[in-house]
């Protein structure tokens, strides 16, 4: 486990899981101790381990892809409630809440606030965690372009768009991106190759 991202207030603890090397992260207000988990990915035993650890109160997941969700059955079998968009919902085996875009998540005093960015899958969400520079972004943007767009309900002008309009357009250069996979990277080091992902058409 290591940190990936820590300010006044707030610890974003970070671990790789499963086959796919799937990125899972823990955003903790350190002045409650609660916290949230996002993308209950895989190796169930750990991640209950690290929700005990870090006092998680709920899981939120990006989007419904089979290597995002792997650990959701066990996490929900042990309490913890688990929110997915209404578009992804039946890609669960289960689910509690229903998440939609521009929800507010309180995590003790901190706020993850949803994004809607449809083209991955139909219903894949984005979280930024307001009053910090900090975007979860799944499996939507990456170093180096957008997530695939070739199984159903990907469409790549969709998450172009998303990309475009909801992560390029109002969010700052400084804003550091945790991806569902891979390293980090910031928008203003994405932002300038926009053009060239859309001509090269992925």
């Amino acid at each position: 486990m290591t940190v990936a991202f820590e300010a006044t207030g707030v610890e974003v603890h970070h671990v790789v899981v499963g086959p796919m090397d799937n990125n899972v992260y823990v955003v903790r207000c350190t002045e409650t101790g609660d916290a949230v988990l996002l993308d209950a990915a895989n190796e169930h035993d750990r991640l209950l381990d690290l929700c005990r650890a870090l006092g998680v109160r709920k899981v939120l997941e990006t989007h419904g892809h089979w290597d995002h969700i792997q650990a959701v059955p066990q996490l929900r079998d042990a309490g913890y409630s688990v929110g997915i968009t209404a578009e992804d919902a039946s890609m669960l085996p289960s689910y509690d809440e229903v998440l939609t875009d521009d929800d507010v998540i309180e995590v003790g005093r901190l706020r993850l606030r949803t994004i809607h960015t449809p083209g991955h899958t139909r219903g894949s969400m984005c979280f930024r965690l307001e009053r910090h520079p900090v975007l979860f972004s799944g499996d939507t943007l990456f170093p180096g372009g957008p997530g695939a767009t070739k199984f159903e309900g990907g469409d790549f002008p969709t998450i172009i768009r998303s990309i475009d309009d909801r992560l390029f357009r109002p969010l700052d250069a400084d804003t550091v991106v945790l991806p569902g996979h891979g390293d980090r990277t910031t928008i203003g080091t994405e932002r300038p190759h926009l053009q060239e992902w859309i001509d090269r058409g992925w």
